[in-house]
This record gives C-alpha cells, structure tokens and sequence, in this order.
C-alpha cells in the first residue's frame, strides 16, 4: 500500500525551515483511514495491549481507533494542566529549553500491557517521556508504534530499549 502518496509536504510549517508531515490527506479518505488503521494494528503482531497510550496531540488520532481495534483501553498523555484529575508528570529536553507531560495516576495499572502510539517519532523527548511515565506507574511497554519516523532526527536512540516500529520513515 502506498501510505506516502497521502502524506502531503508542508514547507515552512510550522516555522522556517521545517517540512511538516501532513498526514490530513490520509485521514480524509476512509479506505485509506480504514487500511492505515489496520497496517498500524499489524506492527503489534498479535501481541496483548491492555491500554494504548497517546500523546498530544496527534497521538489522539490513531491512538483511540488502534485501541478499539486491539480491544484495549485509551490512555491520553497531555500537557501540564489539560487533564481534570490526579496526575504525575514527566519533564524532558527539546533542542531549546524543556517541555513537560502528564498522565493520571489511575489510567495504568501495575502489569498492564501497554502500546505507545504517536503519528510521528522525530526527536524522541515525548515518546522518552510517555514511556517513564507508563512505567512509573507499573506498566510494561509492549512495543511503541508510529504512523511516521524521521530517521534524520534520530529520536529511535531515545527509545532504543524499547521495541518500536513505524509505517512510514523518511
């Protein structure tokens, strides 16, 4: 299938110089939806997922439909202050300063199988991040899965002892 034909090139966004990854052709289309869904789904290979953990913001796209699809529960990881109940919080670094995540307390439970899932793995800071939050907590990290790798970052270092795969990589 070739998933890249709908991913569209935007030059110069968000700032200069960066070339974003727009994946909203994809997501118009419901054959395309329906069979990246289900190639996403593949990269887990029959493994048990207790909860799906997503990232904000773009993780809470295939997050949700991959944990229905995996007959799993839907944990969202978001910025500081975003989630109404009891949370812990992990910081990590960007290029310039440091940015922070938060997960509710209660959402992993010791033991549970967990998939990380975001649409994009570039740098590798907010995927670090989610998978100590979910250990933190007692989760054991099964697999973090992309929609989309930028090898050129190389953000797979920051994950590397974890197991992850991406569906697409530039």
């Amino acid at each position: 299938m070739d998933f890249k034909s709908f991913i569209r090139d935007v030059p110069n966004f968000p700032k200069d110089g960066i070339i974003f990854k727009d994946i909203t052709p994809l997501l118009q289309s419901p054959e395309m939806l329906n069979k990246t869904t289900e190639a996403l789904a593949q990269l887990v290979n029959g493994q048990k997922i207790d909860k799906v953990v997503g990232m904000e913001s773009r993780g809470f796209i295939f997050g949700p439909i991959l944990a229905s699809k995996l007959n799993a529960g839907f944990v969202p990881i978001r910025k500081p202050g975003k989630l109404p109940s009891t949370t812990l919080s992990e910081t990590y670094d960007l290029e310039y300063g440091t940015d922070t995540l938060e997960i509710h307390t209660d959402s992993i439970q010791k033991g549970d199988m967990v998939l990380i899932h975001d649409d994009v793995l570039a740098t590798g800071g907010t995927a670090s991040a989610a998978c100590k939050l979910v250990e933190k907590l007692g989760g054991t990290i099964v697999q973090c899965n992309f929609l989309i790798e930028l090898t050129f970052l190389e953000g797979i270092s920051k994950i590397e002892d974890y197991e992850a795969k991406s569906l697409l990589k530039y």
